[in-house]
């Protein structure tokens, strides 16, 4: 005789155990600090480069250093590959 499972999923990948991975859990930790960070960080700055002077929030002007910072790594990371 043949038992067959009905196609249902297995124990490790359903229902809320599936939901609640370490890599899940790590993005919503990252997200939740970086709302915070935001939320109390709202104060403008004034930032020069060379000679334009700029008025922005400093969360503003934080994200914007991190994000050229992570796109100079990642250019370096794929061009030595």
């Amino acid at each position: 005789m043949s038992s067959s499972t009905g196609g249902s999923k297995s124990p490790s990948k359903g229902g809320a155990a599936g939901l609640m991975t370490p890599g899940r859990i790590t993005v919503a930790v990252i997200a939740l600090l970086t709302l915070i960070f935001i939320f109390e960080n709202t104060r403008s700055t004034k930032i020069r480069l060379l000679i334009p002077e700029v008025t922005m929030p400093l969360w503003m002007a934080l994200f914007g250093t991190a994000v050229l910072g992570a796109v100079c790594g990642a250019y370096f990371v794929r061009r030595r590959k």
